[in-house]
């Protein structure tokens, strides 16, 4: 196998970069920008610790983040397994990345930034949802914005639902613990999902 060891190597097998891909990339939310990430109900967070990378998907009814100020979204963490992966790498490392994804547009959204874990009660009780409130809420600041080009979305089709996969054809969550875990119950599980997910969903 070849394999690249410098960057400059790498750098010698692209084109360079077009004056667009450099232009794009902004230190603050410009209003486009906004627009752009406050319609986003998607968004995958990256973060980075001392056991290695974490990518965690964030959701939210509505937008995802809420925009503070043209330097700082904030993404309050709703209900989930409490791994607490992304939080734990936060409070050790605060670098974090987020990419937001536009149901029915191929444009997404990228925030390079640093994050703080907030447990701020005014903050939290601002987030209310169905009488409930985050346990806590990430504050990024953000160190530069820009959209990604939409050519991963075009080849990958995701919005065409003539692409869409059926998911009675994909193992169902308890399947897939039952081959992580011999011995688990994956049929008490999987019968149990759509109700404890109703009740647990903020």
């Amino acid at each position: 196998m070849s394999i690249i060891r410098s960057v400059e190597e790498l750098k010698a097998i692209y084109d360079g970069v077009t004056e667009a891909s450099v232009a794009k990339v902004t230190q603050r939310l410009t209003p486009e920008y906004r627009l752009m990430i406050e319609t986003s109900p998607f968004v995958a967070l990256a973060t980075v610790g001392p056991e290695g990378m974490d990518c965690s998907p964030r959701g939210d009814r509505g937008g995802v983040v809420r925009v503070a100020d043209d330097k700082t979204v904030l993404l309050p963490d709703w209900r989930g397994n409490n791994r607490v992966d992304s939080l734990m790498n936060v409070v050790r490392d605060p670098r974090v990345a987020l990419m937001f994804l536009i149901p029915g547009s191929n444009t997404t959204m990228r925030i390079n930034g640093q994050a703080v874990v907030s447990i701020d009660p005014d903050l939290l009780h601002s987030f209310e949802m169905d009488g409930k409130h985050p346990r806590t809420v990430l504050v990024v600041t953000i160190n530069e914005v820009y959209f990604q080009c939409a050519r991963a979305l075009m080849r990958s089709e995701l919005w065409n639902p003539e692409h869409f996969v059926d998911p009675a054809s994909l193992p169902t969550a308890g399947t897939l613990l039952k081959a992580a875990k011999a011995d688990f119950d994956k049929e008490t599980y999987d019968n149990g999902w759509a109700a404890r997910a109703a009740a647990t969903m903020w």
